[in-house]
């Protein structure tokens, strides 16, 4: 309940800023330099280094690229059936294959499943990250292109530029040589500053004029991130007979609504912020009833 309260402070808080003259048209522009350069960095410094990496714990892992991957393929068939441009087609995969596994997810897990397991849930939100931070990027460049179409070279160059992949690879590189314990307040307070400021953006770019319209996009969108995606993740822990909390974990996570986050990689690379936004916060909203009855689900099965 106090990060439902939290989530609609932030956006109204936005949303009322922006119809005021005391905030600049441009002011999501430099809160969400700060969380691409600043606090998502801190992200991965402040979880990585506290990873414990175990071969059970592959399964979180590729059920996080799993979803990521299903997700391209299903939004490219989508999108050639309704005849969707590139750039609503990477908009389509930014905001659909990737999970709110933190903000909402590590609270809701703590909720339903206890602290204990916050373990797992760690390493589905940093494989979430890396994947957001290499194949979300690399949809963002071809759907930012006005003609579809980049080069490799131009990928690698912005992947290798991108300040949150920047910090995963940093903080794990260094975590194996420096201890970082003391320095983990700081990246604390840093990290925390994450999703506030973020939902605060997304209520700076919420504009609802036209959104009748975007409704297929939208449903779509939530129907693959809120139900295909944990069923997806359900079906391959049957089928390769995982069981238990890592199972648990997995499918929950993958149930997660929308990461914030790609509402900044959606503005940075010029993609329908509109309908990223959108998708955001009712995502979010229905997330919490969809959360509740994956978990009955995945205790039934489990």
């Amino acid at each position: 309940m106090v990060n439902f309260v939290l989530i609609a402070v932030c956006i109204l808080a936005g949303m009322i800023f922006k119809q005021t003259k005391s905030i600049h048209p441009d002011a999501h522009k430099g809160i969400n330099t700060w969380i691409l350069y600043i606090a998502l960095p801190a992200v991965s410094f402040k979880y990585l280094p506290k990873v414990k990496w175990s071969a059970e714990m592959l399964f979180p892992i590729l059920s996080t690229i799993l979803v990521a991957v299903c997700c391209f393929f299903i939004m490219m068939f989508y999108s050639k059936y309704k005849g969707y441009s590139r750039r609503s087609r990477s908009t389509l995969e930014l905001a659909s294959g990737y999970s709110n596994t933190s903000f909402i997810g590590f609270p809701l897990i703590s909720a339903f499943y206890g602290e204990s397991l916050l373990s797992i849930a760690i390493i589905c939100d940093q494989t979430m990250f890396l994947a957001l931070s290499t194949l979300g990027i690399i949809a963002a460049v071809k759907g930012g292109s006005k003609s579809g179409k980049v080069s490799a070279k131009f990928i690698l160059k912005r992947l290798i530029t991108f300040p949150p992949l920047l910090g995963c690879v940093f903080a794990l590189g260094l975590s194996q040589f420096i201890d970082f314990s003391s320095a983990e307040p700081f990246f604390d307070k840093l990290a925390a500053t994450v999703s506030p400021l973020a939902l605060f953006s997304v209520g700076l770019q919420l504009k609802f004029n036209g959104w009748k319209k975007l409704i297929p996009q939208m449903s779509f969108s939530m129907l693959y991130k809120l139900i295909l995606a944990p069923a997806i993740v359900l079906a391959l822990a049957l089928l390769f007979n995982i069981k238990g909390n890592v199972a648990k974990i997995s499918v929950f996570e993958a149930a997660m609504p929308t990461v914030v986050t790609s509402s900044i990689i959606a503005e940075q690379f010029r993609l329908n912020t509109k309908l990223t936004n959108l998708i955001i916060g009712v995502s979010i909203i229905a997330g919490f009833v969809t959360s509740a009855i994956w978990f009955e689900i995945i205790e039934i099965v489990f």
